[in-house]
């Protein structure tokens, strides 16, 4: 085993680690707790490492650059490739049919092009819905930060749900940047809050699945219902580079 996926198995296992005990914590079961690896604007050597490590799922935010890495290792078959990151429609063919599993769906219209052509490939796509529940323009997502207004998103989520390629699992956020992981508690409880009554208007999804918590506040999520974390700089350290934007 090289260094390097010696040293990030070495992270990989220590995080793993502390998402049993915040699960343990709160009493949820660990294994219901999957964690997603960053690999973002990493050079295809050490996203092969993470894979080596052990790794079996992978979060990508840039198609282009992250389909080249998924053909180039294509021999992992086993490897989960997930998009977690904002997806503009021109590059929706990409995602419909190189991804295993979507984060970041934020739209009607990206909800269309998705399913068209997931269609034209023979595929479903599991899919989560994105919410912004912080309130900040930079960020993507249903505007959900006043719960007052979610009634209003009922109309357009329905119509996400009606599209036949893509398979609804639940919900994604990324909360405002805070100095601890304290501060994105309120925000994961929002979504929880979110799923809650999701859940109680369409019966018949699924929205079992929440992605949130990244490096900086995974535990706190965890301990607040996430099923999905996604964890780069802890585990695989700082981006390398960036191919697009």
């Amino acid at each position: 085993m090289s260094d390097l996926v010696e040293s990030i198995r070495s992270r990989y296992l220590e995080t793993l680690e502390k998402i049993a005990v915040a699960a343990r914590s709160v009493g949820r079961d660990p294994e219901s707790v999957r964690l997603v690896v960053v690999t973002k604007a990493q050079p295809v050597e050490v996203v092969r490492a993470v894979i080596e490590a052990g790794a079996p799922i992978l979060g990508e935010n840039y198609p282009e650059e992250s389909v080249k890495k998924i053909q180039y290792l294509g021999q992992f078959s086993a490897v989960e490739w997930h998009m977690i990151g904002h997806v503009q429609s021109r590059k929706a063919q990409l995602v419909a049919v190189n991804f295993n599993f979507l984060h970041s769906l934020d739209g009607l219209k990206l909800a269309g092009r998705l399913d068209r052509f997931c269609a034209e490939a023979g595929r479903v796509l599991p899919t989560l819905l994105e919410f912004n529940v912080g309130g900040e323009d930079s960020k993507s997502g249903w505007s959900a930060w006043d719960e007052a207004q979610w009634p209003a998103l009922l109309e357009e989520i329905a119509a996400v749900i009606a599209f036949p390629n893509l398979q609804i699992r639940g919900l994604m956020t990324m909360p405002p940047l805070g100095q601890t992981a304290e501060f994105s508690r309120p925000f994961f409880q929002k979504l929880k809050r979110l799923q809650a009554y999701l859940s109680s208007q369409f019966p018949n999804t699924d929205f079992s699945e929440l992605s949130m918590g990244t490096s900086s506040d995974y535990e706190v999520a965890v301990q607040e219902g996430a099923t999905l974390v996604r964890v780069g700089t802890a585990i695989v350290g700082p981006r390398q580079y960036k191919t697009e934007v």
